[in-house]
């Protein structure tokens, strides 16, 4: 016979409760959102060709560590360029005005984000301003396939020169 006590019932009840806490803290951390703990942050603008498999929410770092997230992407209507906003967190807030940022990807197939490189220009980026130097991403795809198929241009013969009749052939022109 089964003993139905209210230890038994607070005891399940307990399990359920932090396994629905735990599942919550588990959709917040895999879609990247913060908690909102933090001093706040301040938005830079980057420009890029390419975009790749960038997404909203995705981290800046500086040698690997977080200092901030992708904010908002939008389209430049006149140079059609992606401008990609960033909020840094506030205690990187003397970025040098010569950072450059570039998009990269983790591993292979992993999320992709942006990497900023300080520089050593004594002034620093303000709120709003544009990193000027950006690298864009890189398609694997797209080199995979130009490795495969030959489009890469690096190991392929030159193609031969066309043929001129009026030109001696390579054994006219040696005969004396």
């Amino acid at each position: 016979m089964a003993i139905r006590g209210p230890r038994l019932e607070f005891a399940v009840g307990a399990f359920l409760v932090l396994a629905l806490a735990s599942l919550l803290v588990l959709a917040f951390a895999s879609t990247n959102r913060q908690f909102g703990i933090g001093g706040g942050t301040y938005p830079l603008t980057a420009r890029f060709s390419n975009l790749g498999q960038l997404r909203l929410q995705a981290p800046v770092k500086i040698g690997g560590v977080v200092v901030g997230r992708v904010d908002r992407i939008d389209l430049d209507p006149v140079k059609f360029d992606s401008v990609v906003t960033l909020a840094i967190d506030k205690r990187f807030a003397e970025l040098p005005g010569d950072t450059s940022a570039g998009i990269f990807t983790s591993g292979l197939l992993g999320e992709s984000f942006i990497g900023l490189q300080p520089g050593g220009d004594p002034e620093p980026l303000r709120p709003g301003d544009e990193i000027a130097y950006t690298q864009p991403a890189i398609d694997l795809i797209q080199l995979v396939g130009k490795y495969m198929f030959g489009g890469a241009g690096a190991g392929a013969p030159p193609p031969p020169p066309p043929h001129d009749e009026a030109a001696p052939s390579p054994s006219e022109a040696i005969q004396p």
